[in-house]
């Protein structure tokens, strides 16, 4: 674990918010906590953080507000979503934008730490990777770039890691299972949905080379067909 860790904490339960600014500072990381949407938003612009935790109900700005304008200004910085907001749509929405994990209160320290260390491993360990040609498409997984004919699409972080196996096992079977569990760490219900809708999204930004698709085995998982 990185000692230097940043952490950008906007939780408005004020007992809560000391509670995991002392567990997460007993463990080594550096800890800023906001109770206000607005006020956390202005601080991610002014100071620089590793990692971000999110409340989605929040005065003046909600977490999903916070999100987006996080992910605008930085695709790569993990988020995590820590709130009491436990429909299924809400969730959807929440990695939809972009978010890196959906953690729903009550919920155990020990797990979220876990999780969180899970994430930076993650995203320490993914390392380099050439160019990758994609049909008409150049895939450059670094930078979270597909570009066609000079256009390019910025990727988020978990369109990104998804594209990412698909592309370096091109036209052979990757199990929605491995997927799921070097990802988001489970093969859930909810994260096989999640997928779905990752899924969904790739296919959309790939469909102007129809060459190019993402075939489905059912049950099994997805081949990126480069014909």
């Amino acid at each position: 674990m990185n000692l230097k860790t940043k952490i950008l904490l906007i939780e408005d339960d004020t007992a809560m918010g000391f509670l995991l600014v002392d567990f997460l500072e007993s463990n080594g990381f550096e800890v800023k906590l906001f109770a206000d949407g607005k006020e956390g938003m202005n601080a991610f612009y002014q100071y620089s953080f590793d990692f971000c935790i999110l409340d989605v109900m929040l005065p003046v700005l909600d977490g999903f507000t916070i999100a987006k304008r996080i992910r605008k200004n930085n695709k790569t910085i993990p988020i995590i979503f820590l709130t009491a907001k436990s429909l299924k749509q809400d969730k959807i929405n929440g990695f939809g934008i972009g978010i890196d994990d959906y953690i729903v209160k009550p919920f155990d320290e020990d797990e979220l730490l876990c999780r969180i260390n899970a994430i930076l491993n993650r995203c320490a360990s993914a390392g380099s990777m050439p160019m990758i040609a994609i049909g008409r498409y150049n895939y450059d997984s670094d930078n979270l770039l597909l570009t066609l004919e000079n256009q390019p699409k910025r990727l988020t972080q978990k369109e990104n890691e998804v594209l990412k196996m698909l592309a370096c096992s091109k036209n052979n079977l990757v199990k929605r299972d491995d997927i799921l569990l070097a990802l988001w760490g489970n093969n859930d219900y909810f994260n096989s949905r999640s997928l779905d809708v990752f899924i969904a999204k790739l296919r959309k930004y790939l469909k102007a080379d129809t060459a190019v698709q993402i075939e489905n085995v059912p049950a099994v998982g997805y081949v990126l067909r480069d014909k």
